[in-house]
């Protein structure tokens, strides 16, 4: 066996070994179930609101068809809910093995460190399209269970057929992991630069949430194209007739941008990081 061979096959390995023990770990169970029940509880929480309202109100839409409960739950979770997990997994990635003393010792297995950092983004980037694969089935069953299903009336008025309302929402669980991605790569980013995780998380969180408050500010409106948050609502794009493709690609293009910046930060600092200290 070449060494490129054995090196891809320790690579494997590595990235199978950090995925298990991502999706065992209690913590990360516990906040998978929490995506799980949310969109249950925004589904029951309009089955009691609409009171057998099936007008124009967004209420009233998605009493109407359970299909779009995909997409609620989707503009419920995206703004802290699905940030929020993410971080947590992230921010943990690197800062977490450096409080437990274990990263000295993943430092000097042959996959070498810029590996080592692939792998744990990749992981990160599984946990990201796992958790909202995770959202988009619980409301859709939620969504079937407790409202008719049917052709679905997209923003721009157009009604589509039920499989293609289908399609959509594969759409917009893509775009809304490329969203989270982009966010896990600040995370590990941050999770470089301390040996406590809860730091890393917090940080994370407080980027966000200082993003999503630049965004509502008109004055500071100037900013809103360089700031992740604004465009992770761009997902509505797969409810317009047609697919709004310009907005989801910029959408997109930031994310990447964000990606190759941040991750480059983290490489910078992992790759010289001192761990004998």
């Amino acid at each position: 066996m070449s060494v490129r061979e054995n090196g891809r096959r320790h690579l494997t390995r590595l990235l199978a070994s950090e995925i298990g023990l991502t999706f065992r770990r209690p913590r990360n169970l516990a906040m998978l179930g929490v995506l799980a029940v949310v969109p249950v509880l925004v589904g029951v929480a309009v089955r009691v609101a609409s009171g057998g309202d099936v007008g124009g109100s967004i209420i009233g839409q998605i009493a109407g068809n359970g299909l779009m409960l995909t997409f609620a739950a989707f503009a419920v979770m995206t703004p802290i809910v699905l940030p929020l997990t993410v971080a947590v997994v992230a921010g943990d990635a690197i800062a977490g093995e450096a409080s437990q003393g274990t990263l000295r010792y993943l430092l000097v297995a042959p996959a070498g460190r810029t590996r080592l950092l692939l792998v744990k983004y990749a992981n990160v980037v599984v946990f990201c399209l796992a958790a909202c694969a995770l959202v988009a089935l619980s409301a859709l069953v939620a969504g079937l269970v407790l409202f008719p299903a049917g052709p679905v009336t997209l923003l721009s008025g157009t009604t589509i057929p039920a499989a293609d309302a289908l399609l959509r929402a594969g759409v917009v669980v893509l775009y809304a992991a490329a969203g989270m991605a982009a966010l896990g790569a600040v995370a590990l980013a941050v999770s470089t630069l301390t040996e406590a995780p809860i730091g890393a998380v917090a940080t994370s969180v407080v980027l966000v949430v200082v993003s999503q408050v630049l965004s509502a500010i008109p004055q500071v409106a100037a900013v809103r194209p360089v700031l992740l948050t604004s465009w992770w609502g761009a997902f509505d794009g797969a409810l317009r007739a047609p697919v709004a493709f310009d907005q989801m690609g910029q959408g997109l293009l930031a994310f990447a941008a964000y990606v190759l910046v941040f991750g480059s930060l983290a490489w910078s600092r992992f790759t010289s990081k001192d761990i004998t200290a």
